[in-house]
């Protein structure tokens, strides 16, 4: 992929236009430097929220939504592009989904359990983080809490001397990949669910036993299931003290999806939306608790839906009181089930099906997150593993060879861009990145390559964001060009790759 920086452009593309007296199209591209001029001044102060006053024109929304930025958490997760799931638990061994917490928790015993196996097998196949199900709806704790009798101490694995979040914690850190926990709120074997100040207490103490024993944490995920207690009562989270005692014990950890950091996309099928944007409106209350800007937040309950189609076009934020940078989680299982069952041994998604959920969830402007549960032997079974490392040769050879590296790039506006590929390829994938750490901004591009006679199209889309990959017909041409019709400020792009989808 080729580097530029359209501002600097923009100041050559000025001078050249003075030398060829081209007035109209100087007195455009003063504009835009004008605008670009007047928003540099702000570098430095940059904020994953801002708030809109009551007196802002719709241009002035456009403009500060374009001007949001992800945190530096936001944005070392995003770079991920691949996390992993590991769900497993004692509903590996009852062969279930969802446990009642009543489960008779001595069939717990994986005879062959090997973490690093677990690590090896996702890294592997290019997954930079993996997040182990620490603890699931049924309560069942895979470390030896202090405060449950339901945990692996109590367990004929090591003698009840086993502790599962400490081999996936060791594992990631000998091999380089980050760890992340899922805690479950909902707690179908405590007493105390449906007591909500002792329930939430409890909740602490444990989320306190994981922040502080097993070393850096990079990612905390909550769900939102919320079931009735043994008293009859629904629980009520405290969400904003476990928020603060993260943000205390683990402060580089992001909080996903019923948290601050990461949504859930709205789908388990590992699809995103066509149209994905990372910046959507909030109200002022929850940013007055996120206060990003100090890394210090505190966070927010979840308010409204974030799972609608559009969620942050301008009609959206049009007439918001606030926006914030809040990114797409695509999650989805390489089983039809969360957990491993046996009979779903021959229905573990093909390496074709997983470059295409590749391409519609990171290519979505999103991050994937797959799961892949472990067995009732402790390992990740052998179809699992086929299935990953057949998809991570299809990766590698198509992404092995960009035929726009080293291409030479012409300027023709701040958006129409050449690329002369100085020799003919033949391609069919193309790959556009966002500068996000300036903000997203494109909101509907097109894609063209030349025929030897004339422009033609070889795809359209909306958004771009972290990246977008578009797949099309093979084409064979020397040159590419790019048209964003409709940009919020001028847009940034950092790269565009062209590349061929191996058979």
């Amino acid at each position: 992929m080729f580097q530029m920086n359209i501002y600097k452009s923009c100041q050559m593309r000025i001078q050249s236009l003075l030398t060829a007296g081209r007035l109209a199209g100087l007195l455009v591209l003063l504009h835009l430097a004008l605008s670009n001029y007047s928003y540099a001044q702000t570098r430095g102060q940059e904020k994953n929220y801002v708030t809109i006053d009551p007196g802002d024109k719709e241009t002035d929304i456009i403009r500060k939504a374009a001007t949001v930025v992800p945190s530096p958490r936001q944005f070392r997760w995003q770079q991920l592009e691949l996390t992993a799931f590991l769900h497993f638990g004692i509903n590996t061994f009852t062969n279930r989904e969802w446990g009642d917490g009543k489960e008779d928790i001595s069939r717990f015993n994986p005879s062959r359990l090997d973490a690093g196996q677990w690590v090896r097998v996702l890294k592997a196949a290019g997954f930079k983080q993996v997040i182990v199900t620490a603890k699931h709806h049924d309560g069942f704790c895979l470390w030896p809490s202090k405060y449950t009798e339901h945990s692996i101490k109590n367990t004929p694995y090591m003698h009840g001397k086993g502790d599962v979040v400490k081999a996936v914690a060791d594992a990631c850190k000998a091999q380089g990949v980050g760890f992340g926990v899922y805690l479950s709120p909902w707690d179908r074997n405590s007493l105390f669910y449906g007591d909500s100040a002792k329930y939430n207490t409890h909740f602490m103490h444990q989320l306190t036993e994981l922040l502080s024993n097993y070393g850096k944490v990079d990612e905390v995920w909550f769900d939102g299931a919320n079931g009735e207690g043994p008293n009859g009562k629904k629980q009520v989270y405290n969400f904003d003290a476990w928020y603060a005692l993260i943000r205390r014990l683990q402060p580089g950890a992001v909080i996903a999806i019923m948290g601050p950091d990461v949504r859930w996309v709205g789908t388990e099928s590992g699809y995103g939306r066509e149209t994905e944007w990372s910046v959507i409106p909030a109200d002022r209350n929850m940013l007055a608790k996120i206060a990003a800007g100090s890394q210090q937040d505190i966070a927010f309950a979840p308010v409204g839906d974030k799972t609608a189609e559009d969620l942050g076009s301008r009609e959206k934020i049009r007439n918001a009181s606030a926006l914030v940078w809040y990114p797409a989680e695509t999650d989805v299982s390489i089983r039809p089930g969360w957990f491993y069952h046996p009979e779903e041994d021959r229905k573990v998604k093909t390496p074709d099906k997983l470059m295409d959920i590749y391409f519609n969830s990171v290519g979505r402007n999103g991050v994937l997150l797959l799961n892949v549960p472990p067995d009732t032997n402790g390992l990740i079974s052998q179809s699992d593993v086929r299935s990953l490392q057949e998809w991570k040769v299809k990766f590698d050879r198509t992404f092995s060879v960009d035929y726009a590296k080293g291409a030479v790039k012409k300027i023709i506006s701040p958006f129409i861009i050449e690329l002369d590929l100085k020799r003919t390829a033949t391609f069919n994938v193309l790959c556009l990145q966002e500068n996000i750490r300036s903000g997203q901004r494109v909101e509907q591009f097109t894609a063209e390559y030349w025929d030897g006679h004339d422009w033609k199209k070889l795809a359209t889309g909306t958004t771009i964001g972290y990246k977008r990959l578009l797949k099309f017909d093979a084409v064979t041409t020397g040159k590419i060009r790019l048209n964003i019709g409709s940009s919020r400020l001028t847009p940034e792009l950092t790269a565009i790759g062209a590349y061929r989808l191996a058979e």
